[in-house]
């Protein structure tokens, strides 16, 4: 579903609005929310966070606004990430004075011409993977991207973990053939 797609229903029906932007963005707050938090919060927090993302963004949002929301959520998620992660960090005692001397400069580890390559790379294996079909994909997101395993997955799903360890082979062998495919389009 596009931006336009979205933001119009938000006009029609508030409902339809918070699910599909939900559904659109979820993967990519959680996305957000983990990298900021790993190592720090429980799942419970994280989860915590993303809701929080969600109600911001719901709340922030200006009906005649015709930004993209992309950028917007982005924005949002990592605020609301670091604010969680700072008063996770305050509660366990682990905080330190800008003024200490043990508080150095945060280095920048992104590299723009890596994270770009890095992210049509991301974009064309996501929609190798939707090509798959449910509960393939599903399976492949939930394993590879929220490292959950079999029993975690098969509860999620409904589904036996020996089941999903099959079904995530079986999809893992048809993933390997449509991205091999696609080296032979170029």
């Amino acid at each position: 579903m596009t931006d336009s797609e979205i933001t119009a229903l938000m006009k029609k029906s508030p409902q339809q609005w918070h699910r599909a932007l939900f559904d659109e963005y979820y993967s990519y707050v959680y996305a957000i929310s983990v990298n900021i938090l790993r190592g720090i919060a429980a799942s419970e927090d994280i989860e915590e966070c993303v809701i929080d993302v969600f109600a911001s963004v719901i709340r922030q949002l200006d009906i005649g606004s015709n930004s993209e929301l992309k950028p917007f959520i982005g924005t949002v998620a990592k605020h609301r990430a670091i604010s969680m992660r700072r008063s996770l960090m305050s509660r366990a005692g682990k905080y330190v004075s800008i003024d200490s001397e043990d508080f150095g400069e945060l280095p920048s580890n992104e590299c723009i011409d890596r994270t770009a390559e890095s992210s049509v790379m991301t974009e064309l294996l996501l929609r190798r993977i939707k090509e798959l079909g449910e509960p393939d994909s599903s399976i492949i997101i939930q394993k590879y991207f929220y490292e959950r395993n079999a029993k975690e997955i098969g509860r999620m799903l409904g589904m036996s973990h020996a089941a999903v360890r099959v079904r995530c082979a079986r999809a893992v062998k048809k993933l390997r053939s449509l991205l091999g495919d696609f080296d032979k389009e170029e």
